[in-house]
C-alpha cells in the first residue's frame, strides 16, 4: 500500500462539497482510505489519525488531499479527485448569460433587488457577522446559521436588531420554519396554532416532532440561536421572538425550548412572557426541570389533547454482563443536553466535551473508562467540516472505536431526519451499529444500543422507514429522547424498572409494531 498526500495552496471549497470529493474518491477502485479536506486543526487531527503523514507546513487555507492504496488505486483517487474538483469549478463559474445582470455581490444588494424581508446568513463564522449587519441595515430580519461567532458580536448584532425592529435568529441558529417554509435543519410537520421559541436546534426538531405525532402543528418555529438564553446575550432574541408570536393571529399558544439558561435570564423572560396575553410553556432544560418529552406533554394537557404512546421499535436488549459505562454519541447538542440531565441522576458524574459542570470536561481525544457523551456538532468539531447530521464520519468512526473498547457498556445515539440533513442517514448508521455489535460480540461482550430518532412520517427520510432499518441492526428505536437515554441507562444500571426520581411520561416506553411504525 502507498500513502499519496499533498497540499494544494488556496484551493477552498466548502466543507460539504469536500466531504462529497472525498467520498468520490474513496469510492474509486483501489483505493483503501481517503480524505479531501481544508487543513483545519481539527481535520489535520483526523487525517494524521487516519495514519497520513501531513507536512508541518498546512495552513487553515490549504487544502489537504490524503489517499491511501496500491499504484493504481492512487492514480485511481486522484483522477477521481481531479473529475471531482473540476465538477465544482465547472458548477462555480457557470455564466448567467449574456444581457443578464450580473448576481449581487453583497446581501444587501440582493434584498435590494428581490424586496425579500428575511435572509439567510451560512459563511464561515468570521465572515458572518457583516453579513448579517448587512441584512440589518437593509431592515430585513436575518437567519445567522453560521456558527464560531464571537457572543460579544452576538449581542452587538442584536441589539442593532431591535433598534431597527428586526429579529436576528442565531448565530448558529440551526432550525427555522417562518409560514410553513423550513430553514435550515427543519423537519416536515404539519401547520397548526402553536408558536415556537428556540435557544436550540434539535431541541426544537425534537419538540416539533413530538407535537406532530400527537396530532398537534406549529404556526412558526423561530430559532434564536444556543447562546441565546445565557447571561451574556440575556435572551434579547427570544423576547422579541416571544413578542412576535404573540401577535400572530395564527398562534394560540407558545413553547420556548432550550438548553440549560442561565436562571436570572429564564426568570425575566418569564416575568415578561406572563404579560403578554397568551400562553407560554417552558421546555427549557435544567437540573430540576422536565425533560423535553414531559414538556411536551404538559403542553398537550393545557390544549386539551391526549398525550399518544410514543412510537419504539426494536426488541428489548439485554445488558452485558458487567454493566459497564454509558457512551452517548450524539449529532444534537440540546438531545446531548437532554441526556446527561437525565442520565446523571442514576450514574452520577458524565463527562463530556458540553459537560454540565466545570470539571467534567473531556480531554483532546474525548476519551474516559466512565460515563461519556460527546456532541459532534459542537463548534469545535465542526471547523471545517460540515455538521454530523450532514456527514457523520467522525462519529461513524467513534462508534466503531467503542465497540473494542471493553469499558464500553451500552451506546447511547440519536439520529434527526429532515430537510437540510443527511438524505437517507439509517443505512449507513446501521451497518455501523450491526459491526459495532459484532465487533463487541467478538471480543466475548454484549453491546446494546439504543437510538433516539427525531423525525415525521412526512419528512424526506421517512421516520417509520428509518426506525425499522436501526431496530433491524439491532437497536432499541425511539422517537422521545428522554425515553431512549432511560432505556439506555437502565440497561447499564442493569435494572429494567424506572432509574430517576423526575418526572416519567406517561407515553413512554409504549410497544411499536417493527413493521408498520404504528403503536399498539
Amino acid at each position: 500500500m502507498a500513502d499519496h498526500v499533498e497540499l494544494r495552496t488556496g484551493a477552498y471549497y466548502d466543507s460539504v462539497s469536500l466531504m462529497q470529493v472525498s467520498r468520490s474518491v474513496a469510492a474509486a477502485p483501489g483505493v483503501e482510505a481517503a480524505q479531501v479536506a481544508m487543513a483545519t486543526e481539527l481535520n489535520l487531527d483526523v487525517i494524521r489519525g487516519m495514519g497520513f503523514d501531513v507536512p508541518d507546513t498546512a495552513a487553515p487555507n490549504d487544502l489537504v488531499v490524503a489517499i491511501r492504496g496500491d499504484d493504481a488505486g492512487v492514480a485511481s483517487g486522484q483522477a477521481a479527485l481531479d473529475a471531482a474538483l473540476a465538477g465544482l469549478r465547472s458548477a462555480a463559474t457557470q455564466s448567467a448569460g449574456l444581457g443578464e445582470a450580473p448576481p449581487r455581490r453583497t446581501l444587501g444588494g440582493a434584498v435590494a433587488t428581490s424586496h425579500a424581508n428575511l435572509a439567510l446568513v451560512s459563511v464561515p463564522g468570521r465572515h458572518a457577522v457583516v453579513e448579517a449587519f448587512d441584512a440589518i441595515h437593509a431592515a430585513v430580519s436575518v437567519m445567522v446559521f453560521s456558527d464560531n461567532v464571537p457572543v460579544e458580536d452576538e449581542v452587538r448584532l442584536k441589539d442593532a436588531a431591535a433598534a431597527a425592529d428586526v429579529l436576528v435568529m442565531g448565530p448558529d441558529c440551526g432550525t427555522a420554519v417562518v409560514g410553513g417554509v423550513a430553514l435550515g435543519f427543519a423537519n416536515v410537520v404539519r401547520p397548526g396554532s402553536v408558536g415556537i421559541v428556540a435557544a436550540s436546534g434539535t431541541g426544537a426538531q425534537q419538540v416539533m416532532c413530538l407535537l406532530d405525532a400527537a396530532g398537534v402543528g406549529i404556526s412558526h418555529c423561530l430559532g434564536v440561536g444556543g447562546r441565546d438564553l445565557s447571561s451574556a446575550v440575556a435572551g434579547r432574541s427570544t423576547r422579541q421572538a416571544l413578542a412576535a408570536l404573540a401577535a400572530d393571529p395564527a398562534t394560540e399558544t407558545i413553547v420556548v425550548v432550550s438548553k440549560p439558561p442561565a436562571p436570572e435570564v429564564l426568570a425575566d423572560l418569564e416575568a415578561y412572557a406572563a404579560g403578554l396575553g397568551k400562553p407560554v410553556h417552558w421546555a427549557t432544560l435544567g437540573t430540576g426541570r422536565p425533560d423535553l418529552t414531559s414538556s411536551v406533554e404538559a403542553l398537550l394537557a393545557g390544549v386539551e389533547v391526549p398525550v399518544p404512546a410514543w412510537p419504539r421499535w426494536g426488541t428489548t436488549s439485554e445488558p452485558g454482563p458487567d454493566g459497564g459505562s454509558l457512551r452517548g454519541l450524539f449529532c444534537g447538542g440540546t438531545l446531548a443536553d437532554e441526556a446527561m440531565l437525565i442520565a446523571s441522576r442514576q450514574l452520577g458524574d458524565i463527562r463530556s466535551n458540553i459537560p454540565l459542570r466545570p470539571g467534567l470536561g473531556l480531554g483532546r481525544d474525548l476519551r474516559d473508562a466512565g460515563h461519556v457523551v460527546i456532541d459532534f456538532g459542537d463548534d469545535s468539531l465542526t471547523q471545517g467540516r460540515a455538521h454530523p447530521m450532514i456527514d457523520p464520519s467522525l462519529r461513524l468512526e467513534r462508534i466503531a472505536a467503542e465497540a473494542v473498547d471493553p469499558t464500553c457498556g451500552v451506546l447511547l445515539l440519536d439520529l434527526v431526519l429532515g430537510h437540510g440533513a443527511h438524505p437517507d442517514p439509517a443505512p449507513e448508521l446501521a451497518r455501523a451499529i450491526r459491526a459495532a455489535r459484532a465487533a463487541a460480540t467478538a471480543g466475548g461482550r454484549v453491546l446494546p444500543v439504543v437510538v433516539s430518532v427525531t423525525g415525521t412520517e412526512s419528512d424526506p427520510q421517512r421516520l417509520g422507514s428509518c426506525a425499522t432499518v436501526l431496530a433491524e441492526a439491532g437497536a432499541e428505536v425511539f422517537l422521545s429522547n428522554a425515553a431512549a437515554t432511560r432505556r439506555a441507562v437502565a440497561l447499564v444500571a442493569r435494572d429494567g424498572s424506572r432509574t430517576d426520581s423526575g418526572t416519567e411520561s406517561s407515553g413512554i416506553g409504549a410497544e411499536q409494531d417493527t413493521t408498520t411504525g404504528e403503536g399498539h
